[in-house]
């Protein structure tokens, strides 16, 4: 929709992202010519082009190395502590699950335990 209505403004938004994520080269690409990894990177920017206040992530990093999940989960925390963006994670990931504030364990669909992080 924004690329519709020649929106400079998301465009610049788009490429920001875009680079954060370390896709800006393959901006042409088509859906199929990317692994699964960057189709996820891709799927983050558009979550966040439009500046949500609240963003909930299934497995951010499921699919990303380990210098991606590292870039992903920067781009996370810094905009909540630019923004005061919300996140709600669900990771396998104890690193991811240490860098937040609240931490909601989950053992067989059933609240096992809730503590604070950082």
């Amino acid at each position: 929709p924004a690329e519709l209505r020649h929106d400079r403004a998301a465009a610049a938004k788009a490429e920001n992202l875009l680079r954060r994520v370390g896709l800006w080269e393959r901006r042409t690409s088509f859906p199929p010519q990317l692994s699964g990894g960057e189709k996820q990177r891709v799927a983050i920017c558009r979550a966040l082009i439009n500046d949500p206040t609240i963003v909930f992530a299934d497995e951010p990093t499921g699919n990303l190395d380990s210098e991606n999940s590292r870039g992903i989960v920067e781009l996370l925390a810094g905009l909540h502590r630019e923004r005061g963006t919300t996140l709600v994670l669900a990771t396998h990931s104890p690193e991811i699950a240490a860098r937040a504030e609240r931490i909601i364990v989950l053992h067989d669909g059933r609240l096992a335990e809730g503590t604070e992080g950082n």
